[in-house]
């Protein structure tokens, strides 16, 4: 029987460096694993623009010596992901015309997303945004004004998603100066972060954060982003209780994955888990359709079954929606 890598990664490590220390190779990953892969090699493209980057949580989770680990398989560089697929691209959901100011993206009506960052504590494999052109959305503290105008000045807006990038890899202060700066446009009631820290470092949920995120001026929710039950563990726990004791909403949204959590025993346990830790099931999304993901992909017919297996075990409140997002639509888009 395999058994979980230990890394020491304690309640009072530092979160800073925990981020720090995040394994960017694959090399060290499957030192650390006790693995042989069939990797992609060290100096490949894609490598050189999406690196590995796994932190020590999120790897102390993971079995030594199973290639198949479900968590592994969503951060490893397999030359399945040099394949070019027809219908794959570098921006599968046009986001680039609905970018009108660096750090801005607003695609549906009453809410735009701020991309407060370019960085994350994990790189995805599937990640929609790996090919992101981050650096012309970064405009700097100095030169955010003319985004913070923008949501000033559209008061159709009632709800900012910060996102990135990873917006919890952001130090308070940074993160603070955000929400004091939208806590004086009147029309902003809600604000939610998109975020895998908790999971990847629950660390990252400190007191400090918390007095934070329960500013009265708001609305808080925090979207995590989790594929599979054995991400969670007492560490993660803690995290999730400290955030809904803050008065934080807890949602989830997955991504279904091939081979990773494409089936209902995996996905019921998912829900349960998730509910378990105090967070509700939200979205899971069909694969967004990015260059060098290809080999993730669920077709809408397998997911529509799967989901047809998780509603005949599970209360109503713990089937997540399955769901799309077509560029161009007023909103995702459920798939049954």
């Amino acid at each position: 029987m395999t058994q979980p890598v230990l890394i020491q990664t304690t309640s009072e490590s530092s979160w800073q460096e925990i981020l720090a220390g995040t394994i960017k190779n694959t090399a060290d990953l499957c030192r650390q694993l006790k693995l042989e892969q069939d990797a992609l090699p060290a100096n490949h493209p894609l490598l050189k623009n999406f690196p590995v980057r796994v932190p020590a949580p999120f790897l102390s989770r993971m079995e030594t010596g199973n290639p198949h680990d479900p968590l592994l398989l969503q951060i490893f560089p397999g030359t399945a992901e040099a394949v070019n697929v027809p219908g794959f691209n570098l921006d599968p959901l046009e986001e680039s015309s609905a970018n009108p100011l660096p750090g801005i993206l607003h695609k549906y009506k009453g809410r735009a997303l701020l991309l407060v960052t370019s960085s994350c504590a994990v790189h995805c494999r599937y990640c929609f945004r790996r090919h992101f052109p981050y650096t012309d959305n970064q405009p700097g503290r100095q030169h955010w004004q003319k985004s913070l105008d923008y949501i000033a000045n559209d008061t159709s807006l009632s709800e900012i998603i910060f996102s990135g990038g990873d917006p919890l890899t952001l130090p308070d202060a940074y993160l603070g100066w955000f929400i004091d700066e939208l806590s004086r446009i009147d029309h902003i009631k809600r604000i939610r972060l998109h975020t895998r820290l908790p999971i990847m470092i629950p660390q990252r949920i400190t007191d400090s954060l918390c007095t934070l995120l329960a500013n009265p001026r708001f609305r808080t929710i925090l979207v995590l982003h989790s594929n599979h039950p054995r991400e969670f563990d007492i560490e993660v726990d803690g995290a999730c209780r400290k955030l809904k004791n803050a008065g934080v909403f807890l949602l989830n949204q997955s991504v279904l994955l091939k081979g990773i959590n494409d089936c209902p025993k995996t996905l019921a346990a998912l829900s349960e888990r998730l509910f378990s830790a105090g967070v509700m099931p939200y979205y899971l999304h069909l694969l967004d359709r990015v260059t060098g993901a290809a080999h993730f992909e669920v077709n809408e017919k397998e997911a529509s079954g799967l989901m047809k297996e998780l509603q005949a075990v599970l209360p109503g409140y713990l089937v997540p929606k399955l769901v799309r997002e077509i560029p161009g639509e007023p909103a995702k888009t459920q798939a049954m």
